[in-house]
């Protein structure tokens, strides 16, 4: 279970003597225990919002006038509240300041995100499997970015990636065989990597067989209620059949 870690300085007390932060940090980093977190500026840089009367009201300064603010976060992922503790006990801020657990809202009504990121590549399969660019397009977000070396140099936005598949589709005839023969995910939060292994197999136009297992690297965001894919590298062996069919 996912928690968030506030890390709550004190202005009044002295820091002199606190331990540094980086021990911390890698310790739990290498544990797997902290997915990622920040310091954040001063209360002094602060600025609260709110909207009363449809009017947008804007104070300079933090939320609440107190000597105790929010210096900082972590996001933990632990077995346990008692996990948690253990760890927030352990940076070398509670020694000075406060530390606050909180829990993530639990998210039972929603699929789980490594669910919903592997039907994602499942829908790629089928779309390739059919041939239909249309809705192998309606995987990626807008401003993806793809690299397949069969296609040339890197592809920036969907408009130049539906061209590139446009053309990897036009050097082969027949029905297009994808096959996930490895696939691990690691998500967090609103972004989300893959790495797979993906057999390809069809006939080019020449006649000639197409057999091949490339390793596909993907990068996916969250931007609002379904995964898109953002980034995708594929590296493949070289193969001086498919530069002869592509001249």
């Amino acid at each position: 279970m996912k928690y968030m870690l506030l890390v709550c300085g004190d202005d009044t007390a002295d820091a002199s003597g606190m331990a540094p932060v980086e021990p911390w940090v890698e310790d739990l980093g290498d544990r797997g225990t902290r997915l990622h977190g920040h310091r954040l500026a001063l209360p002094a840089e602060a600025v609260t919002v709110r909207v009363r009367g449809g009017e947008v009201l804007r104070t300079d300064g933090p939320f609440a006038e107190t000597k105790e603010y929010v210096a900082g976060y972590d996001i933990l992922e632990c077995d346990s509240l008692e996990e948690a503790i253990e760890a927030a006990s352990r940076h070398p801020v509670a020694t000075i300041g406060a530390m606050e657990v909180r829990p993530f809202w639990p998210m039972s009504d929603a699929e789980d995100a490594e669910t919903s990121i592997r039907r994602l590549d499942a829908e790629l399969t089928e779309a390739v499997r059919a041939r239909d660019i249309a809705r192998m397009l309606a995987c990626y977000a807008p401003d993806v970015e793809a690299f397949h070396p069969m296609a040339g140099l890197e592809q920036r936005g969907i408009d130049a990636f539906r061209k590139a598949q446009e053309w990897w589709l036009s050097t082969v005839t027949g029905p297009v065989e994808r096959e996930v023969l490895e696939f691990r995910v690691r998500v967090d939060e609103s972004v989300a990597f893959s790495h797979a292994l993906v057999r390809m197999r069809a006939t080019l136009t020449t006649g000639e067989p197409l057999d091949s297992t490339v390793r596909v690297t993907t990068g996916y965001r969250l931007p609002a209620d379904r995964w898109l894919i953002v980034h995708q590298h594929t590296s493949a062996p070289f193969d001086a059949g498919i530069e002869e069919a592509r001249s």
